[in-house]
């Protein structure tokens, strides 16, 4: 039996190829309801956005308004605030610890570290820790204060308590060319980090000719041939069975522990 003609077709109209219209506007129901949670939540979010942009940067609830100094001894609370130049009354968000920190640095070289950080809501937090002169160098009346990696960090005019002098005395040994100044400095702030503390507190100066020749001047007119600061741990505990089993002796050398010496004059 054939189809019906082209005619007929036309005559009833042409046949939809979709889904009926009752089913599309159905579908449009379903739907339009699952899509307001997500507007919703789209423009909360946009707002908690904006709203924590403003308290960070726009409100004056979170600006920096204190600086905390923690750790100075020598440096006084001022100084160091002085030195870090806190942008007071900005965001606290917006304070460059880094640069902080540089200019601790840069401006007052006994600060040997520096922890900067935020105390919210108000508050800049400088914790310092000051470089500890192990040895001084005399020059033109004036005190150079080193701390242990040999850096000189400070200049002061009266020789601080219980710190010894360094004497630079270089010979012209290949040790002496090849190290120069600042490492036979290092080496001998090297020296006095090594001493027991008993020697420490009583060493007056340190007499450096070369790397391997450094000798120490203690009170009573006691003297100690060191050498180099090799094998510092074994030279310290021979020292110290040497001078307790010869209380009296005035000259002690412990560049060889293995063979040390004792003399008197």
């Amino acid at each position: 039996m054939a189809g019906p003609s082209t005619a007929e077709r036309g005559a009833r109209g042409t046949i939809p190829s979709g889904p009926p219209p009752r089913f599309l506007r159905a579908r449009r129901r379903f739907r339009l309801p699952g899509r307001r949670p997500l507007v919703v939540t789209a423009v909360a979010v946009t707002l908690l956005g904006a709203g924590a942009v403003w308290l960070l940067y726009g409100s004056s609830w979170l600006r920096a308004e204190r600086v905390r100094v923690a750790g100075a001894g020598v440096l006084t609370v001022e100084e160091v605030r002085s030195a870090a130049d806190v942008p007071l009354n900005t965001p606290m968000v917006a304070v460059d610890t880094a640069a902080i920190e540089h200019r601790l640095r840069e401006r007052l070289p006994r600060i040997a570290k520096v922890d900067v950080s935020r105390s919210w809501p108000h508050t800049i937090s400088l914790v310092v820790t000051e470089r500890r002169p192990e040895a001084i160098v005399e020059e033109g009346g004036k005190f150079h204060e080193v701390d242990a990696a040999g850096v000189r960090f400070s200049t002061v005019s009266k020789r601080p308590n219980g710190v010894p002098v360094l004497e630079m005395e270089p010979d012209r040994s290949p040790s002496s060319r090849h190290f120069g100044p600042a490492g036979l400095r290092r080496e001998a702030v090297r020296v006095v980090t090594q001493l027991p503390e008993k020697v420490r507190q009583d060493t007056r100066s340190l007499r450096v000719r070369s790397y391997d020749s450094i000798t120490l001047e203690l009170t009573g007119g006691r003297t100690i041939t060191w050498g180099s600061g090799e094998r510092g741990e074994a030279k310290a505990k021979t020292l110290t069975a040497l001078m307790k089993a010869q209380p009296d002796a005035d000259h002690f050398d412990v560049s060889a522990p293995s063979a040390p010496a004792v003399s008197r004059s």
